[in-house]
């Protein structure tokens, strides 16, 4: 072995590169022009026996190792112009390995799009930060590339290196805080990290804040993955939803978990399906159903299974737990052909303080809101980003962005977003700092909806935007040319929770709560709704829905068809998690599954049945959908009737062509002779009946076809005279 020690000039690039913290190898390792002419090739392999020099059609020529650590080097005195070169690497074990020297190769990153990143411009960060797939002067290999300004120095750890830092450190560009190194040879599947070093030198290793892929956890490394790889078969799908008006489409979300929806046990497994068995199983179920859309619950990666998704950290990588990003991409494609569209719930507001992920990301508070007292979330123990970062709002739209783009979803509910949009949000006094102006009002988080819900409207046409919002914070789904927050849809919380208030109550003491039936109307349409009976209210000791009803098991399904029949005629969009459509007796368990065996249940299938029904009577007719967003669709017929507990209304469908009955019964009294005022006279068929045997009702025979009579009654000439069983819906449109 050829051995010397360093000469003076190199002994302190070589104490750096040793210790892993040399900030800059470009200026040491590669080809770099010799003294007197020619050139000299360094390298730094810590675990390498003996490194020499490859080039064509030449005789390799070994390195000199300088020191007693990993350092080599060798000259080449009579060569004028820089040449290419391939490094044959020995290892302990005496296998050579040939590879393409990292430190040879030119910058790859494309600067202006950094300054972009950093000005809050780019809409695509994920294309030049993170691990990308490329080919960079004639050679195939991966660009890594990170945001740590404040770092001290970067090395690229993982399979490509034994996990040894010192084996890669990272160039940084200039000043824009960014490190990169493109590696030869690397392509999918590696894993990797990066490890930082702070200004006081301590240490920490972190997954790729724009990875694509990641590890199972509870493994915590980043993994290289091609995007480009995938071929799509749903172009005839994106084509038609770039021209999509949502306010006049039938949208019924399916709303899901992927981890407990289904299992199938196995040896060492949890017992997930895979996105690609989710395809074959949940997709056909989801459009037997009549659903619309299948929203889930977070896939994006995330360090905790109890979190369900809702503290994450891979922010362009979905969770691996249910396989790679070519098999979830396999399962929005294969919606697609199907005729659903796929919903994504999506977390900007905070992050978990998980060591490997975005907390002190460079030593200091890179992401996170630099108030310390701002940043900490009360609630989940999470920290709140940095919305007047003008590169942290530009990671967040990129995110938004990758995931309408990159896996063709079709929209993004944005979970929290009042918890972004007041500064005392779940805090004390004196726990928070108020705006500019002495207000509540996160300022700069409103200011990031806006702009991110602009992005999406202009880089993914037809993707819709949803806001979880749970206040009155006027014009969340009005556009932000009206003054709005840009939002396509936002949930009706408000509604749910007076409607499970009203429907949880024993019905003799619904007449005293009948105001929150129609309290909902006065505000219906002052925002595009959803409505949702969504997770949060089926989890946390709050029951099943079917569980919330009173009385006797007959009585707690007879007043969950109510529920489903009142919602589906109730202006907005919809949504139902999972198990609703079972009426499962038992609330959600993320570590189980649903309870299937309800199926056998006679009962239990006739709710399923009517679910399927309302998804099919939503969709086919008009005036359930067309106008869920405008007053000129809902009428009332009597919303005066608290002593019954009865409300009847209208929903017409655009241009007055068509109309839509609707009585509902909140009481478990039948009214043998119910009338109720239609707008025309004529004949009146029953279209849905949520009492009928079918559904497992107790069967009160109601005339399929009923004729008008005259007579006034509520501000309409004629009337229709028929039973309505108690705890019931009737649904009926005029014959033509």
């Amino acid at each position: 072995m050829i051995h010397s020690d360093p000469p003076s000039p190199l002994r302190d690039a070589i104490a750096a590169l040793e210790a892993g913290r040399c900030r800059a190898p470009f200026d040491v390792l590669g080809l770099h022009a010799g003294e007197s002419g020619g050139w000299v090739v360094r390298a730094f392999v810590p675990w390498a026996r003996s490194i020499s020099v490859l080039r064509r059609g030449v005789k390799a020529k070994p390195m000199e190792r300088l020191g007693l650590g990993g350092f080599f080097q060798t000259t080449f005195p009579r060569i004028a112009k820089p040449f290419r070169y391939r490094l044959a690497i020995e290892d302990p074990a005496g296998q050579v390995w040939e590879v393409d020297d990292p430190y040879r190769f030119g910058p790859a990153v494309d600067e202006q799009r950094v300054y972009a990143y950093l000005e809050g411009r780019e809409r695509r960060v994920h294309e030049t930060l993170g691990a990308s797939p490329i080919r960079h002067e004639g050679v195939r290999g991966t660009r890594f590339s990170v945001w740590a300004p404040h770092a001290a120095a970067v090395n690229l750890m993982g399979d490509l290196n034994h996990w040894d830092g010192r084996c890669h450190p990272m160039r940084p560009r200039g000043a824009t805080g960014v490190w990169e190194l493109f590696v030869p040879g690397v392509g999918a599947g590696v894993r990797y990290k990066y490890e930082i070093v702070t200004a006081d030198g301590s240490r920490s290793d972190r997954a790729d804040p724009c990875g694509r892929a990641a590890e199972l956890r509870p493994a915590t490394a980043s993994k290289v993955w091609d995007a480009s790889r995938y071929r799509w078969s749903d172009g005839e799908w994106m084509e038609r939803r770039a021209g999509w008006v949502a306010d006049r489409e039938p949208i019924s979300a399916y709303e899901v978990h992927l981890g407990s929806w289904r299992r199938h046990p196995r040896e060492g497994h949890a017992g997930w399906l895979s996105y690609r068995e989710l395809a074959k199983e949940l997709l056909p179920y989801v459009k037997e159903l009549g659903f619309t859309h299948v929203e889930l619950l977070p896939v994006v990666e995330h360090p905790l299974d109890q979190s369900w998704g809702y503290q994450p950290l891979g922010f362009f990588a979905p969770t691996s737990r249910y396989g790679d990003p070519d098999d979830l991409r396999h399962f929005v494609d294969q919606a697609h052909q199907m005729g659903i569209g796929v919903i994504l719930d999506w977390v900007p507001g905070h992050f978990p303080t998980d060591g490997h992920g975005l907390v002190r990301f460079d030593g200091t508070a890179l992401y996170e809101h630099p108030d310390p007292q701002q940043a900490r979330h009360p609630d989940w123990g999470t920290l709140v980003f940095d919305f007047a970062k003008p590169a942290v709002r530009s990671f967040l739209i990129s995110s938004a962005v990758h995931w309408l783009e990159d896996f063709h979803l079709d929209g993004l509910r944005v979970d929290a977003v009042a918890s972004m949009l007041y500064l005392d949000y779940s805090r004390p006094e004196g726990a928070w700092s108020p705006n500019q102006y002495g207000g509540r009002e996160n300022l700069d988080a409103l200011g990031f909806l806006k702009e991110l819900n602009d992005a999406v409207h202009q880089e993914a046409p037809g993707a819709l935007m949803i806001a979880e919002e749970s206040t009155a914070w006027p014009q969340v789904s009005h556009g932000t040319d009206r003054g709005g927050v840009g939002f396509d849809q936002k949930w009706n919380m408000g509604w749910m929770h007076d409607t499970l208030d009203v429907m949880s109550a024993d019905p003799i003491y619904r007449a005293y709560k009948y105001d929150r039936l129609t309290f909902s109307i006065l505000y219906a349409f002052t925002e595009r709704f959803v409505l949702p009976l969504s997770h949060d209210e089926v989890v946390h000791g709050k029951g099943s829905l079917v569980g919330k009803m009173p009385g006797n098991n007959e009585q707690k399904l007879a007043n969950l068809r109510l529920l489903y029949a009142y919602m589906w005629t109730h202006p907005g969009k919809k949504l139902l998690f999972m198990g609703g459509e079972l009426a499962q007796w038992t609330e959600w368990n993320v570590d189980a599954e649903l309870d299937w065996a309800l199926e056998a249940w006679e009962n239990h299938r006739g709710v399923r049945r009517l679910v399927q029904d309302l998804n099919r009577l939503y969709r086919d007719e008009p005036a359930l959908h067309a106008q869920d967003h405008n007053p000129e669709g809902f009428e009332w017929l009597d919303c005066s009737d608290a002593q019954s507990t009865l409300l009847s209304y209208l929903r017409w469908a655009p241009d007055w062509r068509d109309v839509v009955v609707v009585a509902n019964n909140f009481t478990p009294v039948h009214r043998f002779e119910f009338k109720l005022a239609v707008p025309w006279p004529g004949r009146y068929r029953v279209i849905l009946n949520t009492d009928a045997p079918v559904y497992g009702g107790s069967g009160v025979v109601v005339p399929p076809v009923v004729e008008t009579r005259p007579g006034y009654l509520h501000g309409r000439d004629q009337h229709l005279v028929l039973p309505l069983a108690g705890l019931s819906t009737l649904v009926l449109k005029p014959e033509r």
